[in-house]
């Protein structure tokens, strides 16, 4: 997933994708336990997309608190 795909989503397709990857990595977690995981460069690429995604929340909350506000 790339980051300007992320920025371009709204708060709840983030929450969304998030809740998404999250089931995805616990299920890889429970084929690797079993010896039936295959392509174990997906988890990498999981956590990376879990992180990326927090990131880009995270910045997106702190500019939306530093605006100033109109009264």
């Amino acid at each position: 997933m790339k980051p300007s795909d992320i920025r371009a989503m709204s708060d709840d397709q983030m929450k969304d994708a998030l809740v998404n990857l999250k089931k995805e990595q616990f299920n890889l977690r429970f084929q690797r336990a079993t010896g039936q995981l295959e392509n174990t460069a997906r988890m990498r690429q999981i956590r990376r997309d879990i992180a990326r995604i927090q990131t880009i929340a995270r910045v997106k909350q702190a500019e939306g608190a530093s605006a100033p506000q109109s009264a």
